[in-house]
């Protein structure tokens, strides 16, 4: 398998959560991020990865009624819903918005901050969360149009701050 692009940042972090600001300067001095090459250096699935953070490209069904809509999105899959899932995308709220989503969502973790660990978080258990309905989207499966790039949890407040999304016909904020 290739080297992930989030590796080296990875290997600074050495284990331990840092703050907001960390990510952030970390991921800026990254440079700029190919999406294509994001989803070739990391482990890929033909199936969402309950309880991790999933990127992959998408074409959605009714984007022509759509106001604005993100074709690479970065999403915690909640629910399944008939032919696809339900789930929170990140890039519809600003990255330190994210971030402390992602924070918020610690509580719904197993085991730490290890590559291993699983958010186990359902609808029902986030709603009340303030930014969590501007997230809250539904994904086909005959309109996925790539795998599904699986954000281990020691990767995810990176991943947050990646500035990867791709909105078509406007932006959320």
């Amino acid at each position: 398998m290739a080297i992930s692009i989030l590796d080296p940042l990875k290997d600074r972090q050495g284990g331990v959560r840092k703050s907001a600001d960390w990510y952030r300067t970390n991921i800026q001095n990254l440079g700029s991020i190919n999406r294509r090459k994001l989803m070739a250096s990391g482990r890929l699935n033909g199936i969402p990865s309950a309880g991790r953070l999933n990127m992959f490209f998408y074409d959605p069904k009714f984007k022509k009624q759509l106001p604005y809509y993100d074709v690479f999105p970065l999403v915690l899959p909640l629910e399944t819903i008939p032919g696809g899932f339900m789930g929170l995308n990140f890039h519809y709220i600003p990255p330190l918005q994210r971030f402390k989503l992602l924070q918020f969502l610690h509580r719904f973790a197993t085991g730490g901050m290890k590559s291993n660990t699983r958010i186990n978080a359902t609808w029902d258990g986030v709603k009340g969360f303030g930014v969590v309905k501007k997230t809250i989207k539904k994904y086909l499966y005959n309109h996925v149009r790539s795998s599904f790039l699986r954000i281990d949890f020691d990767e995810s407040a990176m991943a947050v701050y990646l500035p990867v999304q791709q909105f078509r016909k406007g932006k959320p904020y």
